[in-house]
Formats: C-alpha cells, sequence, structure tokens
C-alpha cells in the first residue's frame, strides 16, 4: 500500500465510473459506468488496462441499465449489477441478457444496492425497501429473505462473500457497523455449483415458540374474536389537528395528542376538558396513564412528568441527565407498576428500553441482542403483553419483541416475512394479540404473540383512512384507533365476551384461518386452533398443532 499508479484513465467526460468489480475467473475489470440522464453500461478492462467489451443494450437495442451502483460476477461469468433503485440485472459473459430481478414477487419493487454471489452461486442483494437482504439463485429466482432487519445494522447496505471461509460481511446504511454471518458449512456438496444443494445452509435464527399454558381450573369466561369488527360511534376532536397517539383513562375518556405538542384530555363529545400546556408530544407515544389514573409524559425539557388525577399537581418523575438520550415513548407496565420508556441517541442513530419502578429508579436496560448488536433503531411507540414481553414499535422497519428479561424473542417486519413495514401506534389486547398500525398499507394489523401474523384487523377504516394511533380498553374490549389524515377517533369491538363455559373443548375455531397462543389474563382464557412457525435462513417452515385450554 505504497505505490498508486493510475490503472485506467478516464478520457470521455461524459461518462463516470460508478462500481468495479476484479473477476477471479478471468482477471479482468469490470466497470459500472453511468451518463446523465439515467443510462448506463457495463465496461470490461483486460489485465493491461484496455477496453475489450461494452455491455449496454439487448438484443433489441433498449438500454439494460438505468445506473450501474453496484457490480459482481457469477461463477458461471454472468455479469450481475445492481441498477439505481429499480432492478438487478444479469447478462452473460459475453453480454446477452439473461433476466432482470424486481423483487419478490416479481415487479413488486426493488431498491436494490450491495450485491455479492457465493459458492453455491446464489445471488445477494440488499434491498434498501424492505431492508432485507435477498437470496436468488442464478436463473433469478427468488430463494428467501437471507436477512431480515439484521440486528445491529437494521437496513443492509454493502455486501462481500468471502470465498475462503464463506463468510458474508453486510454493512449498514445506518450506522457504522458491519456483522459477519456464516450461513454455507464446507462439505463436498460445496463443489456442485447447482443452487439447488439445500443441505449446507444452516439456520441462524429462528423464532422461539411457546408451550400451551395450562389454566387453573374453575369457572371462567370466553373471550371470541368478532368477524368483522364492530363499529361504535366516532367522535371529531376539538383542540387537536391529528391523533398520534392514546391512553385510555376510563371507558369514556382518553387523553389525546398531536404532532404539534397538543396533548388534551377529552371524552365522548370530544370536547377538551383539560389541556397540558408543556407536554412535547411528536409522532410518538409520548404518554401513558397508570392505575391511579395519572397522566406520565414527556415534557419540553425531554424530562417525564406526572400530573394527578384530579390534574392540579405536576411533578417531575424522571428528570433527564443524560443530553445524549432523548425519551420519545412510555408506558406504564399494570402488571408491576414500572414504566418502560423508549429511548434514542441522535448522536449514534441507536435506541434502547429502559425500566423504571414506582419510585423513579433505573431498574433495567434493553439494548442489544445476545450476539451484542443493537435491537433498536429508534422506539417510537411501546407497550407490554400479558406475560410481560415487552413490544416495540421501532421507526418505520419493525415490531421488536423482548421478554421482560431483554431476551429478543423476534422482530416483525411485515405480511409475508421481510414485505417492509412502516409500524406507528401499537398495543396488546386481552388475548395476547399485538395490534400494530402500518402507514405503508393503512391497515391494522394483528400478530398473536409470537410474531405471527393473523391478519389484517382494520384496512383503509372509513373516517379515518390512515391509522396512525391505538389504545385497547382491557375493561370495555374496545379498541380507539386515531388518524394520520384528521381529527377523527374510531372505536371499534372486536373481542365479545361469553359467560362461564366449563367445556372442556370449546367447539370450532374462534376465527377460520387465524392462530394464536393460549394465554390467561386475569379470568379469562381462549382456545384457538393455529399454525406454529419456525424461520431458517434456507426456507419459512410451518407445521400445524392445536393449542387446547381446559377448564
Amino acid at each position: 500500500m505504497k505505490t498508486t499508479a493510475t490503472f485506467i484513465e478516464r478520457t470521455d467526460s461524459t461518462w463516470r465510473p460508478r462500481c468495479v468489480y476484479w473477476s477471479p475467473s478471468t482477471g479482468d475489470l469490470l466497470v459500472g459506468m453511468y451518463r446523465e440522464p439515467w443510462t448506463g453500461k457495463v465496461t470490461r478492462y483486460n489485465q493491461s488496462g484496455q477496453l475489450t467489451q461494452t455491455i449496454q443494450n439487448d438484443n433489441t437495442g433498449r438500454g439494460l441499465y438505468r445506473e450501474p451502483n453496484y457490480i459482481t460476477e457469477n461463477n458461471n461469468g454472468d455479469v450481475v449489477v445492481s441498477d439505481g433503485e429499480s432492478a438487478v440485472v444479469v447478462t452473460e459473459r459475453g453480454g446477452r441478457h439473461r433476466f432482470s430481478y424486481t423483487g419478490p414477487p416479481s415487479g413488486s419493487g426493488l431498491w436494490p444496492h450491495g450485491i455479492c454471489t457465493d459458492a453455491l452461486s446464489h445471488i445477494l442483494v440488499c434491498d434498501d425497501c424492505t431492508e432485507t437482504v435477498q437470496m436468488i439463485d442464478r436463473d433469478g429466482q427468488f430463494l428467501s429473505h437471507l436477512l431480515i432487519r439484521p440486528s445491529g445494522i437494521f437496513s443492509p447496505w454493502g455486501l462481500s462473500y468471502d470465498i475462503n471461509t464463506h463468510r458474508l460481511w453486510v454493512g449498514s446504511r445506518d450506522n457504522k457497523t458491519v456483522v459477519i454471518y456464516r450461513y454455507i458449512t464446507r462439505q463436498d456438496a460445496l463443489t456442485d455449483l447447482n443452487p439447488a444443494t439445500a443441505d449446507v445452509m444452516e439456520s441462524l435464527s429462528e423464532i422461539p415458540t411457546t408451550g400451551t399454558e395450562k389454566p387453573q381450573q374453575g369457572n371462567q369466561c370466553l373471550l371470541k374474536l368478532m368477524s368483522p369488527p364492530e363499529l361504535l360511534p366516532s367522535l371529531t376532536l376539538t383542540g387537536v389537528d391529528r391523533c398520534y397517539h392514546i391512553s385510555c383513562v376510563t371507558s369514556d375518556r382518553v387523553w389525546v395528542s398531536d404532532n404539534g405538542n397538543k396533548l388534551m384530555l377529552t371524552d365522548t363529545t370530544g370536547v377538551p376538558l383539560h389541556r397540558v400546556e408543556d407536554s412535547w408530544s411528536g409522532l410518538y407515544g409520548s404518554h401513558t396513564v397508570n392505575s391511579e389514573s395519572e397522566l406520565i409524559y414527556r415534557d419540553e425539557d425531554y424530562n417525564i412528568n406526572k400530573l394527578s388525577k384530579d390534574m392540579k399537581t405536576t411533578t417531575t418523575f424522571i428528570e433527564r441527565t443524560d443530553s445524549t438520550w432523548r425519551p420519545l415513548c412510555v408506558y406504564w407496565s399494570p402488571s408491576t407498576g414500572d414504566l418502560l420508556v423508549g429511548m434514542y441517541n441522535y448522536d449514534t442513530k441507536t435506541g434502547k428500553v429502559t425500566r423504571y419502578n414506582q419510585s423513579g429508579q433505573l431498574t433495567q436496560t434493553i439494548q442489544h441482542d445476545i450476539t451484542g448488536r443493537g435491537l433498536y433503531i429508534g422506539p417510537e411507540y411501546i407497550t407490554e403483553n400479558n406475560n410481560g414481553d415487552v413490544v416495540v414499535s421501532d421507526s418505520w422497519s419493525a415490531v421488536v419483541v423482548t421478554e421482560r428479561g431483554g431476551r429478543h424473542r423476534f422482530s416483525y417486519t411485515g405480511h409475508p416475512s421481510g414485505s417492509e413495514l412502516w409500524p406507528c401506534g401499537i398495543c396488546t389486547d386481552a388475548l395476547s394479540h399485538i395490534l400494530v398500525c402500518d402507514l405503508r398499507t393503512h391497515t391494522v394489523q394483528m400478530l398473536d404473540r409470537d410474531g405471527q401474523f393473523l391478519s389484517h384487523l382494520l384496512i383503509r377504516p372509513s373516517g379515518i383512512f390512515r391509522p396512525y394511533s391505538l389504545s385497547y380498553d382491557v375493561n370495555t374490549h374496545r379498541l380507539w384507533v386515531g388518524s394520520d389524515d384528521n381529527n377523527t377517533v374510531v372505536i371499534y369491538r372486536y373481542i365479545t365476551r361469553q359467560d362461564a363455559l366449563t367445556d372442556e373443548h370449546p367447539p370450532g375455531p374462534v376465527v377460520d384461518a387465524m392462530s394464536s397462543s393460549t394465554q390467561a389474563m386475569g379470568r379469562f382464557y381462549l382456545t384457538i386452533r393455529g399454525e406454529n412457525r419456525t424461520t431458517s435462513f434456507e426456507i419459512l417452515k410451518e407445521e400445524d398443532r392445536k393449542q387446547t385450554l381446559a377448564t
């Protein structure tokens, strides 16, 4: 690294080199070139730096490339290009166009960046649209999402495959972290370049599952899902522009905030009953209500305050002492009395969750997975499930769920897995379902407590169109839904309560094609027949099982 020499001198000012790749098989240098407006080509140079080939058009004369940003070569000599925000373009060594890959399913949209091939001739590409690393075979057939929003880097951007160690190096768009994976083991099968050789794949992660819980004996009530949800009277609020977060106080009173730092208490008339003047709400779950009906909220100095039930006294519950971290969202835990706080560091662009006891003392920090990689980009909404899981809506990317102790359980990134999610408002219900607003699809999605997608509970609901905030009232089983478009809040009931059932086997599934875990909450139990899921890198495997709750 002492001598630098010019290998290829630029002689045409209209073309700019964007990416380069040295071919181990030929010793040639492949260069992706760009010329405005939106025209690209690939040039090949021999070891002497002489131009030997130009790949620019297909056999009809139409251009192949828009903007070649990354380039590599497959084991069969194919030239593989990550082209602009559009496609992976693959040509034969001789220049004939083989295929253009535009995401799964075909044409669904791809923002390709870093790209490489491996010893089995798979093509790996970072998709910035879904924050995944996608694996396709050498003929352009989608195989799997190799990585989905990987911890620590979140948005994979750069790739490099080491042929000697079979390690994959992955760089981040969001930070300066590089993670290294091994997903191929070295066996005799490695000498076979047939991509169908699947038995060399290793599973790097599994979504853990829990067994069926056995409830206490005795009379019970059964909660059942309603299909479709019942729409109750909605309310139009006076004094806020949008409804970006909702905190239930009673069955007919809620706190609502918008992004203009307006926080008010209202009832079913929508009229303001009280306003908080020093709140800093934004597009976050910045307030919550405890068992004493006290409001806990974030103020404009990033302290966390407590407003008394009579709304006459405000005290600082948690004073901000570290200027590098800002609280974004808060949730009071009914089961422990703790306060969960989602924090964001603007310098490092990382997040964490902190837990405080009822005296305001820090008792826990959740920030990394078991490998030391970060779990969160920026926790914007936070809640807790009935089993103690901490459930976070993480900045335009995923629902991240950890156990109460902090161990990472799963990250949900949309349906189907890896399809992209823009999560905002989040809550859980009496049946341990996780409900999340997805701003990309304008839906409220329902998951079971193990991260399995169950249904779109609401799709672009009338009156609010773009659901943004959620609050579930455990006493009435009503769901309050706020809008990104206006100052309307709609209320739904989608769970019904039946009287004591002593039959050990309630007949039939609650909702067809839905699955969930059996979960106890107070005196309520649910029996649902569904599916269990195990995830590996190669394929998504699903096995049927029944979860039965005896009384």
